[in-house]
């Protein structure tokens, strides 16, 4: 029993004795490989930043911007690794083949099981539509991906949200279908009307001549005749299109005479009594009153 205790008492001060060793003789080297670590990965960080900021002043291609900093922020971690693993006392020829081999593993990796992984329908730079909200797509991260809208919020979008909502790319196809309600009075010219509205679609610069514009009569309403107008323009000059068309649809209607009538109700009350066709409206025998 003495035997044992002494045994564990020589074993333990041999333990100890070989750390502290260890510590003194390598302590400094793992101290010096670590801070280089650190501050290499904040330099990168810091350089990233930086790099991220100063791209799109000389290029607008942002797919192309966030491949260069995903290829940098890779070669430039595995750089820092390399001179970490290198202070540390390793060999290059070892480091080398050790990268070589996670190199390998990775693109076996993509290539084998990229067929079976998920990706989102857009890219960064593209406006897309998600659950009615609109934005331009600014970053895409593992988690989430970030919007801009045009009213100047940022949003930040599960992934796995867009994995399993329909979403609308507007750069998928590069143009667009303007579409312009209005309507006209029944004692308008319909004819007048129809070919006023085609002349303004087709006088517009930003309006394709192919397909050309085209106009249709939808529908015989309550209040007037609904016409449909339909021209296709570039996905970008979409918003600018309509605003344009809609305005000098007002402008030209108003010129050539055309009303553009609104929501009424003619109401004829019998007897002298207004409160017997509507309690709310004043009104005298056969006066149309205008809601």
């Amino acid at each position: 029993m003495f035997m044992m205790k002494k045994m564990d008492q020589l074993l333990t001060q041999t333990q100890w004795s070989a750390d502290g060793d260890f510590i003194i003789q390598y302590g400094a080297e793992i101290l010096n490989a670590a801070l280089l670590f650190l501050i290499g990965l904040i330099l990168v960080k810091l350089f990233l930043t930086w790099l991220r900021k100063t791209l799109p002043k000389y290029t607008d291609n942002h797919h192309a911007i966030s491949l260069v900093m995903t290829g940098l922020n890779i070669l430039l971690s595995v750089l820092v690794l390399s001179l970490t693993l290198h202070l540390l006392g390793i060999r290059t020829l070892v480091i080398w083949r050790f990268l070589a081999a996670v190199a390998l593993v990775a693109i076996g990796f993509v290539v084998l099981l990229r067929p079976y992984i998920p990706s989102l329908p857009f890219r960064i730079g593209n406006t897309i539509e998600v659950n009615k909200v609109i934005g331009k797509v600014e970053a895409v991260t593992i988690g989430f991906t970030r919007l801009k809208t045009f009213d100047g919020k940022t949003l930040f979008v599960p992934n796995r949200m867009l994995l399993t909502t329909i979403i609308n790319n507007f750069h998928f196809t590069p143009t667009r279908r303007v579409r312009v309600k209005v309507s006209i009075g029944y004692k308008d010219d319909l004819l007048k009307a129809k070919k006023v509205l085609k002349e303004i679609m087709e006088s517009h610069p930003n309006v394709q001549k192919k397909p050309s514009p085209a106009v249709y009569v939808m529908e015989l309403g309550d209040n007037g005749i609904s016409l449909s107008g339909r021209c296709w323009v570039e996905n970008l000059k979409y918003l600018r299109v309509l605003s344009d068309v809609t305005e000098k649809i007002k402008l030209r209607f108003d010129e050539e005479g055309i009303s553009i009538p609104f929501p009424q109700m003619d109401v004829h009350v019998e007897g002298g009594k207004a409160s017997q066709a509507s309690p709310d409206l004043k009104a005298e025998p056969l006066e149309t009153a205008v809601l």
